[in-house]
């Protein structure tokens, strides 16, 4: 089992590195827009909270290219991984502009959740051009989807990593005006963003077309770089569910960001700091899921289930021993960490009490994205999705609204919410995960 642990552990390092590269890439945003005044800290915040979930659909949707890739790749057939890259591709193509349309000329929507009157006014134009971001975004994804379902997980990170000091200089000229650049504030940081993803996206493709460790999927566009219905529904039967359950799950997160900005822009600052403190770590066991769901997807193409389960859980708990860490750092380090963000002492004291209620759910919130990568990667995605909507919207939200309006307690009591919806959607799908592999490997022994 160490073995395995290991191996995971080594696919998933550049995966994580370029996760938590375009975390940082929110993470700078928010501290350097946050340095202006934390009205714009809050701004950005409502504009992060209200795409995305959207953003976070489109992401399902790409993680169907490595599931269907990775699947073709353990059956060693390189044809079949060149017709996935360009219909997912072009699946995605498609989603990336349905969503950033949606959020362009829906940005108006914004006067209509309770905030404040001038947060949202310094939020409409970094609205737009964060929907606008979108579109290169997401093709980025998809091809780095396609790499990392071949194991190449090195490429695509080499390009997140790229893209960080190129959108702290741009963020530098375009936010507070030096070198003689406009002094765009807020927005700044959206042009920043906008360019940034696009320059990111058209180095990588331009790797993958050209570089010699690709050159056999690319050698045979000409007779696999068609649109097949049947493909289509094979990306889409992954790429709903996945979908949906990353959707549910940020849009547990999100709802729960607008509710508390009803009570104020404070209040919405502050959630948003521990709220990114909390995603940046989750990065991690987003990596590791996506490693771990393409080697049991690899050896479900092979009908290795006794591999499945040691891949399995040797990767729960790497996931458990990781979010145990996380959970110890954020109570240490409660009092520091805000301050990275903003200097408003009413803003810093309440961060610091929501990371507390953040570090209870960082052993969840890791168990939980394990337990859904593995089942995505044995195709099973249409009972955890159920399960996942009852846990966070059924359970958690509910429970979390009820004990913030009813009972008094604020941002507090949404984020026992949280807790709650968290830890229930781990526990759901890591048995499902165990009783799935179980069952299977009793079947196949059978024959």
């Amino acid at each position: 089992m160490k073995n395995e642990a290991s191996q995971t552990l080594k696919l998933a390092f550049p995966i994580i590195i370029g996760e938590l590269a375009q975390m940082a890439l929110h993470l700078i945003d928010s501290a350097m827009v946050g340095a202006i005044s934390y009205k714009q800290l809050a701004a950005a915040a409502l504009v992060i909270n209200a795409m995305n979930i959207p953003f976070v659909i489109g992401i399902g949707m790409t993680i169907s290219v490595s599931q269907m890739v990775s699947l073709a790749n353990g059956r060693r057939d390189a044809q079949q991984v060149s017709h996935y890259l360009f219909n997912g591709f072009l699946l995605c193509t498609l989603t990336a502009l349905a969503i950033s349309l949606t959020l362009v000329f829906g940005k108006d929507v914004l006067h209509h959740l309770g905030q404040d009157p001038e947060v949202v006014e310094l939020a409409i134009p970094f609205m737009k051009l964060m929907g606008l971001s979108i579109i290169p975004m997401l093709l980025f994804m998809t091809l780095k989807q396609f790499a990392d379902g071949l194991e190449q997980t090195k490429t695509a990170m080499i390009f997140s990593l790229g893209g960080m000091p190129l959108n702290i200089l741009l963020n530098w000229l375009l936010i507070y005006g030096n070198w003689g650049f406009p002094r765009l504030e807020l927005q700044g940081a959206g042009w920043a963003t906008l360019i940034t993803r696009s320059l990111m996206f058209l180095a990588l493709a331009y790797v993958i077309l050209r570089h010699k460790t690709f050159d056999k999927y690319i050698a045979v566009r000409g007779n696999q770089w068609y649109y097949k219905a049947q493909t289509w529904r094979e990306l889409l039967h992954i790429g709903v569910p996945s979908s949906l359950q990353i959707g549910m799950e940020a849009g547990a997160f999100a709802v729960s960001g607008i509710i508390i900005g009803t009570l104020g822009a404070v209040s919405q600052a502050s959630h948003q700091i521990a709220l990114s403190c909390a995603s940046f770590t989750f990065m991690v066991s987003m990596g590791l899921a996506q490693a771990g769901s393409i080697r049991v997807s690899n050896a479900l193409g092979r009908n290795d289930w006794p591999k499945i389960i040691l891949i399995g859980k040797s990767t729960i708990i790497t996931a458990l021993i990781y979010g145990t860490f996380c959970a110890l750092s954020f109570v240490v380090f409660r009092n520091q960490l805000p301050f990275a963000f903003n200097n408003n002492m009413e803003v810093v004291e309440l961060a610091s009490l929501l990371l507390l209620f953040a570090a209870l759910f960082q052993i969840s919130d890791s168990t939980q994205a394990i337990g859904a990568g593995l089942l995505r990667g044995i195709k099973d995605v249409k009972t955890p999705t159920i399960l996942i909507g009852v846990a966070y919207w059924v359970i958690g939200i509910p429970f979390g609204y009820v004990l913030a309006f009813r009972f008094g307690m604020g941002a507090s009591g949404m984020w026992l919410g949280l807790i709650l919806g968290l830890t229930m959607a781990s526990a759901f799908l890591i048995t499902r995960f165990l009783k799935m592999g179980k069952r299977n490997t009793v079947v196949t022994s059978s024959f």
